[in-house]
């Protein structure tokens, strides 16, 4: 049973947000697509703030909605490895766009404000 299975939207963009809103699936999703296949461990330590069962339930998520996949190898200890699925490829355009919207933006947002780039984060 998919977590949509009941859950109506009324448009595309509400869709989009649901699969990828939130504090840390964007930055999962950028890590997995920038740097490449990467252990959970390692990608816990490039997310500061996250816990640990926040990222286990994100992955979850993204992995149920195809966007992430869930290596298993078969070894002791347990060795698994998470990368983007091909469905998850195609959000990085995307998501370096909303980089680069967000940059652009902190850039003339602090410009004109006596806030420093720490207050805002």
């Amino acid at each position: 049973m998919s977590r949509f299975d009941e859950k109506v939207f009324n448009c595309e963009k509400e869709l989009t947000l649901n699969v990828i809103g939130g504090k840390w699936k964007m930055l999962i999703m950028w890590h997995l697509g920038k740097v490449g296949t990467l252990r959970f461990n390692q990608l816990k330590s490039l997310i500061p703030g996250i816990t640990q069962r926040m990222l286990v339930n994100q992955l979850r998520e993204l992995e149920e909605d195809l966007i992430v996949h869930r290596e298993v190898y078969p070894v002791v200890p347990p060795k698994v490895e998470y990368s983007l699925t091909d469905q998850g490829q195609t959000l990085m355009p995307i998501l370096e766009s909303m980089y680069d919207w967000g940059k652009k933006y902190r850039e003339k947002y602090l410009a004109h404000t006596t806030f420093t780039e720490e207050s805002i984060k």
